[in-house]
């Protein structure tokens, strides 16, 4: 066998993986000691493998892209504004994000680029909010105060002066483009700041009680590992391949890509039997991996989630998310979210019962299997991919509440989606919004583009209900204004742009050719 050949099996194995994720976690443990009163956060996906669920802060993920960081490709995305991290650093003082990455670096660009990028680029669209703030109410305040940091900060050594000059002369123009979107700043009290923690570090940041800004913790879990010869630039005794006394190999960033070497084993499921899995001798792990991905909850349920779950019937594995700029009159979940018999009621943003109907848009690729078909499909498909709005499924709400569609795969689907599933979205959201009803959207891509349409032709550019036909003209603008909103809501949406072309030609198109679907969009 050659180096090459051998290197890969060794870097694909699972067990290889899971004992070199175990040995990372122990050292974000460490991190997390340091700062006990920050929140823990991954950033996902692969910061997932080394947060635990029970240390870390609820419900809270990052979504910091690498790719925002690369050489030559530096971005603020205003589809990952990841704007939901400032009230938690303004509640606690700070953050700790976690992520690692594969040999050859010691942090991750996510850690290293975008991140820095993201801290400067919101403290300087702060510096714009605030200026406007000033000037629109005369205030007396010294011109000044609100001069705050918004330096750029990358890592020394990692991040050269040439690169770090070139990020730098971009900051002002993503500023101002976060500034002028439909985005709500919370406010902060201190600029952020990134600070860097890899196994390599000979010691933790210092973090003053009195520091003038808010640390952002960029913590890179792994040790690195020379992306030729396997040695370690960190001291830690590896030795050729990364070779441990506890007899695997290590591999660096492990949680990386696990659809290559997981075999089906997500992160949360990791969690669940992590001591198990770490105990768990080589020869048995294969097995044991397999045993515990065929327990796991089915997320590919198009209408079921309470039922795989095991929980009540009308159980929601996760709640329904509200758009919170329309006052909640739309909602968002997965397919994976539903329960098994859907209510006419949900909770409103106050708390009180709110009247709803469900669009159920699966547009999953996975085959269900034929003894599974009439429970996770009981609606009964017409030809054009839409089920007739009658009571088709049991559990469903009354009044035919519920309108189902599945969409083929591929360029099918597409098509589908743009020519008959808007269209009778829109004709059916038009008949229970119009008494008041929510709107709820279960599904993955396809259902944050139904979203996305149902903002544009039933709601102004205020949130408010359209009361009259043109009210809300649609414009690229103003579809990209409401995607923010689902966003600020939803901060994990990211439709692909297969889905978001399709709406803007629905709702861009002359009104032919969508033929009548816009007629009743009024509520």
């Amino acid at each position: 066998m050659s180096a090459l050949a051998y290197i890969r099996r060794e870097s694909l194995d699972i067990y290889n993986r899971i004992q070199s994720i175990g040995a990372d976690i122990a050292f974000v443990n460490q991190v997390r000691a340091a700062y006990p009163a920050l929140p823990l956060i991954p950033n996902l996906r692969c910061g997932a493998w080394y947060t635990d669920p029970s240390i870390a802060d609820p419900g809270t993920h990052a979504y910091f892209k690498s790719t925002d960081g690369h050489h030559g490709n530096w971005s603020f995305n205003l589809r990952r504004p990841n704007l939901h991290l400032l009230p938690v650093a303004a509640a606690h003082g700070g953050i700790i994000l976690v992520d690692s990455t594969r040999a050859g670096k010691r942090l991750p660009d996510a850690l290293s680029k975008t991140v820095p990028i993201w801290c400067a680029v919101v403290n300087r669209a702060m510096r714009l909010r605030r200026g406007e703030l000033d000037a629109a109410s005369d205030s007396k305040e010294a011109p000044t105060a609100w001069l705050w940091d918004g330096d750029l900060r990358t890592p020394p050594g990692i991040v050269g002066a040439h690169e770090h000059a070139q990020i730098a002369a971009q900051l002002d123009g993503w500023a101002a483009s976060l500034a002028d979107s439909s985005y709500a700043l919370p406010t902060l009290d201190r600029p952020l700041r990134p600070l860097w923690v890899t196994p390599a570090s000979s010691r933790f940041p210092h973090i003053a009680p009195d520091a003038a800004f808010l640390p952002v913790i960029c913590v890179s879990a792994s040790c690195a590992i020379d992306a030729v010869d396997g040695r370690s630039s960190e001291g830690v005794g590896l030795v050729g391949l990364g070779r441990r006394a506890g007899g695997f190999s290590y591999v660096q960033g492990s949680g990386d890509d696990h659809e290559l070497w997981g075999q089906g084993l997500t992160p949360a499921v990791f969690w669940q039997n992590r001591a198990e899995l770490l105990a768990c001798p080589r020869a048995q792990l294969e097995t044991l991996v397999a045993q515990l991905v065929a327990e796991m909850p089915r997320d590919t349920v198009p209408s079921h989630g309470g039922a795989d779950g095991g929980g009540p019937p009308g159980a929601w594995r996760s709640t329904p998310v509200p758009v919170t700029k329309v006052g909640g009159r739309v909602l968002l979940c997965s397919l994976a979210d539903l329960p098994r018999d859907l209510q006419a009621i949900l909770p409103g943003p106050s708390g009180t019962p709110e009247e709803a109907a469900f669009v159920i848009v699966d547009d999953s690729e996975s085959d269900v299997p034929p003894d599974d078909t009439d429970a996770r499909c009981p609606a009964p498909t017409s030809s054009n991919g839409a089920d007739a709005p009658s009571d088709a499924a049991p559990g469903d709400p009354p009044s035919s509440r519920v309108l189902r569609v599945r969409l083929p795969p591929g360029k099918r689907g597409q098509h589908v989606f743009l020519h008959e599933v808007l269209p009778s979205v829109t004709s059916f959201a038009s008949t229970h919004l119009s008494p008041g009803r929510a709107i709820c959207v279960a599904g993955g891509d396809a259902g944050v583009g139904v979203a996305l349409v149902l903002l544009q032709l039933f709601f102004d550019d205020a949130g408010k209900p359209c009361r009259a036909q043109g009210d809300a003209a649609p414009s690229k603008n103003s579809v990209r204004t409401r995607l923010e909103w689902v966003i600020a809501s939803r901060p994990q949406t990211n439709p692909s742009r297969a889905i978001l072309k399709r709406v803007n030609d629905f709702l861009l198109s002359p009104r032919s050719h969508r033929g009548e679907a816009e007629a009743g969009a009024t509520i």
